[in-house]
């Protein structure tokens, strides 16, 4: 239905009625059925500012480990298409974005979510709550959980169950009592344990919490069956990182942690790999279970720390904020190998993903929550 069709129903709902007049019930339930694409179209046009205009440039926030990228994808939109103003990205970390994302629909509000995790079940139902009814996913490459240290240090050979012995705030729900590596493994230094890594609101900690802290929980049979009798205890358990010191909140700004641990040989780092292969001539790879973090090992996934990465668009903008279809469409041409996100060190997804993303990139589809279960 069109919007001037729409806006004839309300007109024609809000006459008062002629004596002897019936209401027309499938009128009724057209202009009900209008409500909220009016609503979105009123916030659009009325967030903008003076004269009831819309934003004249793209907005993205969200994850730190994305950020990079979505900064060449809007340089690179801006040279290709000078007709419009360059993108503007904020790097607030996956979940805090998700929450600016997901607080409605109109000017004042993201068009995109930069993601360095899935979007959750939890935070597609606060964006529908608020009005955000359709949203597209799109992946756009890969990256890793990489953990580093500085070219002096001592290149641990770090597990899983050892990165959770040592972080988690009470191991296997005992209290934490590790002080050094050789604490948690006696083959590693009688060194303190000192990791900086990303917040609570960094997609960076939660993939850390899912892909290593619960993997190293689950090596204890009782953690294991414990996530099927108790979810709730099993994530305080198996996830909750420790605020002893020994694990340190560097907040947003992954380049932070390269300084602090290349000043530090004892101290290790956490960021996504796109920033250890950017400093690999100031800081090593540390190997998880054998495998050191490299493009090929991210790419086929025998690292154990390899994750997708997605962009999140905003249906109800793409038609009122200009460029933004480009923008979305200017990842599309530049996520293959050779092109400008591989140069800049993401790693390039499956040839089926990279497809399924093209598509998603030309027609928008809408994420539901069954594809997030």
């Amino acid at each position: 239905m069109k919007l001037s069709h729409i806006f004839n129903i309300g007109r024609r709902e809000g006459r008062k009625l002629r004596p002897g007049h019936r209401k027309d019930p499938l009128m009724n339930k057209f202009a009900l059925m209008a409500l909220p694409v009016l609503a979105a179209s009123t916030a659009l046009a009325s967030c903008g500012g003076a004269g009831g205009t819309t934003r004249d440039s793209i907005r993205a926030v969200g994850s730190s480990t994305v950020y990079p990228f979505a900064k060449v994808i809007a340089e690179s939109l801006a040279k290709a298409n000078p007709e419009f103003k360059s993108p503007i990205i904020e790097s607030t970390g996956t979940g805090g974005g998700m929450k600016l994302f997901c607080a409605g629909v109109g000017a004042d509000t993201p068009d995109i979510e930069n993601a360095s995790r899935r979007m959750k079940a939890s935070e597609l139902a606060d964006c529908q709550g608020n009005g955000v009814t359709d949203i597209t996913e799109i992946q756009v490459g890969l990256d890793g959980i990489a953990f580093a240290e500085s070219k002096e240090g001592k290149q641990l050979k770090l597990t899983p169950e050892i990165v959770y012995k040592a972080l988690a705030a009470k191991p296997y729900g005992k209290e934490q009592t590790a002080k050094t590596w050789a604490d948690v493994d006696p083959s590693l230094p009688a060194d303190p344990i000192l990791v900086y890594g990303p917040p609570s609101t960094s997609g960076t900690r939660d993939a850390m919490k899912e892909l290593i802290l619960e993997a190293g929980c689950k090596s204890d049979p009782e953690m294991k069956a414990l996530k099927e009798k108790d979810k709730d205890a099993f994530t305080e358990i198996c996830t909750e990182v420790r605020g002893d010191g020994a694990y340190v909140d560097a907040g947003e700004n992954d380049n932070l942690i390269v300084q602090k641990i290349e000043a530090n040989p004892k101290a290790i780092g956490v960021f996504g790999f796109s920033y250890l292969e950017e400093n690999a001539d100031r800081l090593n790879g540390l190997t998880m279970n054998g495998v050191t973090p490299t493009y090929e090992s991210i790419s086929d996934f025998s690292y154990p720390g390899a994750r997708p990465l997605y962009i999140y668009v905003k249906k109800a903008h793409l038609d009122a904020i200009p460029g933004l279809k480009e923008f979305v469409m200017e990842w599309s041409k530049n996520w293959a190998k050779g092109g400008l996100l591989a140069k800049s060190g993401m790693v390039v997804s499956p040839d089926t993903v990279m497809k399924a993303s093209a598509d998603a990139a030309s027609t928008f589809p809408s994420l539901t929550a069954d594809e997030l279960k």
